[in-house]
């Protein structure tokens, strides 16, 4: 792994100099767009549709827009002058639990691990940790941009995790008004017993990318690539017959036969047919 900052973190006056790596990585497919008759990549340009024309970098500056159509213009020396200083500290302000933290406030994480010369500290700060069952609130400046994160264990090592400010959390009641709909108790009764008849342990090495498999093994080799039919719209579902016949189906079921009787009734609720069309793929 590429080490993409260093630095240490202050835990009371205890100093812990750490390294950070990215701890996960996109592996979504991209695409390039190119010409079709010769299969070069197209070119963008800096087009001003004011003017008319192309414009050079020099003639660029950057604004922020506070209102439609009108901005703030910032020069470089008054970003240099307004941007948080380059200092390389994660700094602990407080302890929480976890459970106190929505998952909506996640963003990235980012594996700390001990300098050569902290081995002790760190050792000392993820014990603790692990032992009271907390993680840290802290904050940090990555890049330009001053970030408020967590820090907690994961297996043997430390996790720094972006979490998001509120104000960049979207309000709920941004929301369309969602309906009030009564539901019966039995309802509740088969709906809460399918729930525990289908909890296992998370393992998140059953869970692949099928999409991205198909699409580049079929492409790469030359294979037909299935196109998965458009769901039925607009059929009325009986929610008591669906339950009763979802508990009969998952009764005795191993926890692996889950996803495939997950299928079946996405099925017959969307009223899917068994019918498949194909394309071959351009080799």
């Amino acid at each position: 792994m590429h080490t993409m900052w260093k630095g240490s973190i202050s835990f009371g006056l205890v100093n812990v100099p750490i390294k950070m790596y990215a701890a996960t990585e996109n592996k979504d497919v991209t695409f390039r767009y190119l010409h079709k008759e010769c299969h070069t990549p197209i070119k963008y340009v800096r087009m001003c549709p004011n003017c008319n024309r192309e414009v050079e970098w020099d003639e660029i500056v950057k604004g922020y827009e506070y209102q439609p159509g009108q901005y703030i213009l910032f020069e470089e020396e008054e970003l240099k002058e307004l941007a948080p200083g380059k200092e390389k500290t994660i700094n602990i302000v407080e302890f929480v639990d976890l459970k106190e933290i929505d998952p909506i406030f996640f963003d990235k994480s980012y594996y700390l691990v001990s300098d050569e010369t902290g081995n002790k500290a760190y050792s000392l700060l993820r014990n603790a940790m692990r032992e009271t069952g907390k993680i840290a609130v802290a904050r940090m400046t990555l890049r330009t941009k001053q970030n408020l994160c967590v820090i907690r264990c994961y297996e043997n090592v430390l996790v720094l995790e972006s979490i998001f400010y509120p104000d960049e959390v979207r309000s709920t009641a941004l929301l369309p008004q969602l309906p009030e709909v009564s539901i019966e108790e039995k309802e509740m009764q088969m709906a809460t017993q399918l729930i525990e008849q289908l909890s296992v342990p998370f393992d998140p090495t059953k869970y692949t990318d099928d999409y991205r498999n198909r699409l580049l093994e079929a492409k790469v080799q030359g294979q037909e690539i299935e196109v998965t039919p458009e769901p039925a719209q607009g059929r009325v579902v009986d929610l008591m017959k669906v339950l009763q016949e979802s508990l009969q189906q998952t009764r005795g079921r191993k926890p692996e036969d889950q996803s495939q009787w997950q299928k079946a009734v996405g099925d017959e609720q969307e009223g899917k047919q068994p019918r498949r069309r194909r394309r071959r793929a351009n080799t």
